[in-house]
């Protein structure tokens, strides 16, 4: 992505003193629905249902399993994050990458399919020897054609309105008979098979990691030999594990349908609604227990992979040409960055779990409750975060700097009012209702002493969520792997003191500091005009 800035327009209505001062443009026109309002929310909205789906699921298995009393709930906890921790690591790359290439190879599709319209178009004009404007207009250079798509400089010859250079979802051309039409839409994306190879390999070898090292993780995680909480902790951590390759390629699919800019098909998927009505029936009516509630997500999520397999093998040709057309190295290669960065960004919230499992079932039960809570509502900003990226991306690559500012400071303004609300909802909901995840009094005391991290974090919570769509769509994954890097050193130094002197305040506490410090990064390299944003700089009066 080209950082030149030169010849961009001031924006109109003014200019701004200061970097920084792009967090506030327009900022009471946040609720306002006009095109860049209903192109976020047309994206947010669907993105924000699937991501929370699983999130969801998980804090559902919590609240049947807090009936069964706080040691599973407790065991269930240090499984969840082992878990997502592994999961996490593998599913971010991933879906990251596979979107982005996705993406790019759609798009070169498109041109080529316009570009032969066109051609076709020309040939028939030239052939009937009809004096009209499509006589004149002659085969645009391939090359003069991406250099003006990337400039923006789309002109009315090509009649690209509301196609792929305005980043709407939309199918290839329709050209020639039934036939062809259908074979048109079967796309021939390398990137989406590449995907599906990883996920499956990733998710066999997540599975074998997993079971074969439940025992030395359990033990890191504070639960040794001896332990309550080691049977059924292990039980769930086992059983959960033969679900990954699922979750895998359930994900790498769902990164593929937001290359193609369609957040709404991975809603059909209804794994999750499955997993809600198997739940009671494998814990309490089979009494199968924590075993039961791992049972019922293992097979949810099979069932999503399935569904998200069979809808996605409608859109694109699943089967490459030949195994060198496998994007393996492009996609390793590229995914050791955001492999950095996921680290970074998990290890803090495993630790966490880690030390709140020390101090005892009691205190660890409370803590998974309210760290479900906490991950469940934020991660709604990460559909925010989703649209951010899409829109950025294509408004970068076409040099598009005002509808890139424009665009940055509507999803950020709309995460802030979203985590405004969410932290009075959380707060209200805690307050009112922690007795449906669980009926011991002693763990209710505990979840109220955290209950005030869990609320008032929601609002720095959203913009860090946000945040990162907006540097993925901008291209600087190399500022958010290594500024994640700094911030969880940070955060993993206030964990083990501030845990030390203040117990479970102390872990919340650490938390807090971990998700300003997400936020403060993403603050700085907006608000200094760094990197990307050099351009917000020329805009400045003299």
């Amino acid at each position: 992505m080209s950082e030149d800035t030169e010849g961009i327009p001031p924006p109109p209505g003014g200019n701004w003193r200061i970097p920084i001062s792009v967090f506030f443009k327009d900022a009471k026109f946040v609720f306002k629905r006009d095109d860049i309002g209903m192109e976020i929310l047309c994206i947010a909205l669907p993105a924000a249902m699937a991501l929370a789906a699983d999130p969801i699921a998980s804090l559902i298995d919590t609240a049947f399993i807090g009936h069964l009393g706080p040691v599973e709930t407790a065991a269930v906890g240090v499984s969840i994050a082992i878990f997502n921790q592994a999961s996490k690591i593998t599913i971010f790359p991933l879906v990251s990458i596979t979107t982005s290439f996705v993406a790019e190879e759609d798009t070169v599709r498109k041109i080529a399919d316009i570009q032969d319209e066109q051609g076709d178009d020309l040939e028939k004009g030239s052939g009937n020897n009809k004096d009209t404007h499509s006589n004149t207009l002659m085969p645009p250079d391939n090359n003069d054609m991406l250099e003006n798509i990337e400039m923006g400089e789309i002109t009315d010859d090509l009649d690209l309105e509301n196609d792929f250079v305005t980043c709407k979802s939309v199918d290839a051309p329709s050209i020639g008979s039934n036939k062809e039409r259908t074979k048109i839409e079967r796309r021939n994306i390398p990137s989406a098979s590449t995907a599906l190879v990883l996920g499956c390999i990733l998710g066999l070898l997540q599975t074998t990691f997993l079971i074969c090292l439940a025992e030395p993780f359990l033990s890191a995680m504070g639960v040794k030999s001896g332990s309550p909480m080691l049977t059924p902790a292990h039980k769930y951590l086992t059983i959960r594990s033969l679900g990954a390759p699922a979750v895998l390629l359930s994900l790498a699919m769902q990164g593929v349908f937001r290359g193609f800019k369609d957040t709404k098909t991975p809603l059909y998927a209804i794994g999750d609604l499955t997993n809600i009505i198997l739940d009671p029936i494998f814990i309490f009516a089979c009494r199968l227990g924590v075993s039961g509630a791992a049972i019922a997500h293992v097979l949810s999520q099979y069932l999503i992979s399935l569904i998200l397999f069979i809808k996605l093998m409608k859109k694109v040709d699943l089967l490459p040409p030949s195994l060198k057309d496998l994007q393996l190295k492009r996609f390793l290669k590229n995914g050791l960055l955001l492999l950095a960065r996921v680290i970074a960004v998990t290890i803090c919230v495993t630790l966490a779990a880690s030390m709140a499992a020390r101090l005892g079932a009691t205190s660890m039960a409370a803590f998974q409750i309210c760290l479900q809570i906490w991950m469940t509502s934020s991660l709604l900003a990460d559909g925010l975060a989703v649209a951010g990226q899409a829109i950025l991306a294509c408004a970068f690559a076409e040099k598009d700097y005002q509808n890139a500012t424009a665009a940055a400071a509507r999803v950020l303004q709309m995460g802030f009012v979203l985590g405004l609300g969410l932290a009075v909802f959380v707060g209200l909901g805690l307050e009112f209702g922690s007795g449906i995840f669980t009926k011991d009094k002693s763990v209710i005391r505990i979840i109220a002493i955290g209950m005030p991290f869990v609320a008032a974090t929601q609002p720095i919570n959203s913009l860090a969520f946000v945040f990162d769509g907006i540097n993925f769509g901008a291209s600087d994954f190399a500022y958010s792997a290594y500024s994640m890097v700094v911030v969880s050193i940070i955060s993993i130094g206030s964990l083990f003191v501030l845990s030390k002197f203040d117990g479970f305040v102390g872990i919340w506490y650490a938390l807090t500091i971990y998700m300003a410090l997400r936020t403060l990064a993403g603050v700085w390299r907006m608000g200094t005009g760094t990197g990307p944003w050099k351009f917000l700089w020329s805009r400045l009066l003299p």
